[in-house]
């Protein structure tokens, strides 16, 4: 069984991911957040997983126009999932979903089951 890659495809750190994936000899599943949409059920294993601080990228475009009310009510991991359902670009990225159970974040080979 393959990881799943979950993410925009345009993102550079989920290119670079899922290069490195197929420079491995792994044939990674993609879920494409803009055609498919956030599934709420992963999205709860992953904060569950990885928490709520760690999923919600901050940094990002999306997170900065939003408005200041919206960003000051994240404050929780009920509230950021709600941010994150309503603008899937305020997720880090990617997300990967690995066969054996493990959840990781972002660009970090290092960090990956082997």
């Amino acid at each position: 069984m393959d990881p799943i890659v979950y993410g925009i495809p345009n993102c550079d750190t989920v290119k670079k991911a899922r290069t490195w994936l197929t420079d491995q000899g792994l044939n990674a599943a993609f879920h494409d957040f803009k055609k498919q949409g956030v599934p709420e059920a992963q999205l709860d294993n992953w904060l569950n997983a990885v928490g709520w601080e760690t999923l919600l990228n901050r940094k990002g475009t999306t997170w900065r126009k939003l408005d200041a009310a919206v960003q000051a009510g994240v404050k929780d991991s009920d509230s950021a999932k709600q941010v994150m359902l309503a603008h899937a670009s305020t997720i880090k990225r990617p997300v990967i979903a690995w066969p054996c159970g493990q959840v990781t974040v972002g660009f970090a080979p290092d960090q990956w089951p082997a």
